[in-house]
């Protein structure tokens, strides 16, 4: 029986990206179906009925929701080739911390740049660029989060690339400047085929993110 997988999407969406860079990674072939957010699907509402949210993918019938979990289910089915998490249990351990710390702290600080003002964008400018830098120090030496090879951090992490320039922009900063080396481990992972093929251009996700902000505080 041929392997059936449909992933359920939104094109802007980080974590979306995820799971679209790590079937690249595994050379996964799979029907890719892009959502209306607005106006949901009902094989959406029905597959992930408890948080009706991408992604979601969908192998033989069953889905799996959550991109970090998708990632790892990822990794444990299609295991012959391109592993993400590394096999001794505590090294696979600090990378579900630092890709749960990206989750947690990256997509909500950055969030707050472009739907505040005043006071408070100021503290979230500062909060995004602090979350930064603890990343960065994690990073260290390393081409890679964990070590020679592009792996499961690497994964999480990468797909906000595309949101650089709608952060920097709205937050009034220069990644470059701020944090020169998760540039150039942003660059770094971009020559990987499975990262530049699945990333949008920045530009066009700036302009998406313009439409929310003026939707968000009215301007």
């Amino acid at each position: 029986m041929a392997e059936e997988v449909v992933l359920l999407d939104f094109w802007v969406s980080m974590f979306g990206m995820r799971v679209r860079v790590a079937l690249a990674e595994k050379g996964i072939k799979y029907e890719y179906r892009e959502e209306d957010l607005r106006n949901k699907s009902d094989l959406l509402l029905q597959m992930n009925p408890v948080h009706k949210k991408i992604p979601v993918l969908i192998h033989n019938g069953k889905p799996i929701c959550e991109s970090l979990i998708i990632v790892q289910y990822i990794d444990e089915v299609w295991n012959d080739k391109s592993p993400l998490l590394p096999s001794d249990p505590y090294k696979r351990a600090q990378a579900r911390f630092w890709a749960d710390f990206v989750d947690k702290k990256v997509y909500e600080s950055g969030r707050k740049l472009w739907t505040t003002k005043g006071e408070e964008h100021g503290a979230a400018k500062k909060e995004f660029l602090e979350i930064l830098k603890t990343l960065e120090e994690e990073l260290g030496e390393k081409p890679y989060f964990g070590g020679e090879t592009f792996g499961f951090v690497d994964v999480a992490f990468v797909t906000f690339y595309s949101w650089f320039n709608a952060f920097e922009t709205f937050g009034e900063f220069s990644m470059e400047a701020e944090h020169p080396k998760i540039i150039a481990w942003a660059k770094r992972c971009m020559q990987k085929e499975s990262v530049a093929k699945t990333l949008p251009d920045q530009q066009k996700v700036y302009e998406f993110v313009l439409g929310m902000r003026k939707r968000f505080l009215g301007e």
